[in-house]
């Protein structure tokens, strides 16, 4: 089957412009989308024992939601996906929720879930250089490691705080919020940057 590339590049060109262009309503259940499909890949974890910070997919998610939908839009994802969850609606890791959870271990990188959908979109909308892999990856990186992991390791260390009535040494908290995420991470960034390539277009929408 031969491949039309002009039509590939024309439709995701129309895409986006629509996206951009579209009604209220449309973006909020764009952003609704995203939330869920962010609550769905929560649930896809990996424990571990030394840390209440498990290893989920939902990463994957909150890294293209800024892309998918934009500026504003990608960061109201996560802030639906975060105001939902503390409701009580059980899409946090693990089947959870309720507002404890904002003040629990994870608390921290929820919130740098809404900085990273925002810096991400923030830049894919206004500099189309910034949709090739190399300036992507960048982007992404640097959104992952100083916008989750810093408000996620500020808020661990103040969880384990309140916990245990002693804020814990620098190797301790990175060894229960970081360390163990790297390489994982590494994946995920890799291939968001390489989805965030084949998507976007390389042209103003």
């Amino acid at each position: 089957m031969e491949i039309n590339i002009d039509n590939y590049y024309q439709k995701r060109y129309s895409l986006f412009a629509w996206r951009s262009n579209t009604s209220l309503v449309n973006k909020v259940i764009m952003a609704f989308f995203i939330a869920c499909l962010t609550g769905i890949m929560a649930q896809v974890i990996i424990p571990l024992p030394w840390t209440p910070v498990p290893i989920t997919a939902q990463t994957f998610a909150v890294l293209m939601a800024g892309v998918v939908l934009g500026r504003f839009w990608g960061g109201i994802s996560q802030l639906i996906y975060l105001a939902v969850g503390l409701l009580g609606v059980p899409w946090f890791a693990g089947l959870t929720g309720g507002y404890s959870i904002l003040l629990g271990s994870t608390g921290g990188y929820l919130i740098g879930f809404i900085l990273v959908a925002l810096f991400l979109g923030y830049f894919t909308d206004k500099y189309t250089q910034s949709r090739n892999f190399r300036p992507m990856l960048g982007l992404i990186f640097l959104a992952n490691f100083a916008l989750i992991y810093i408000p996620g390791l500020l808020g661990l260390g103040l969880w384990i705080y309140l916990v245990e009535g002693s804020f814990p040494t620098i190797f301790t908290l990175l060894s229960m919020g970081l360390f163990p995420f790297i390489l994982g991470d590494l994946v995920k960034i890799g291939g968001a940057a390489a989805l965030s390539k084949a998507i976007t277009p390389k042209e103003n929408y």
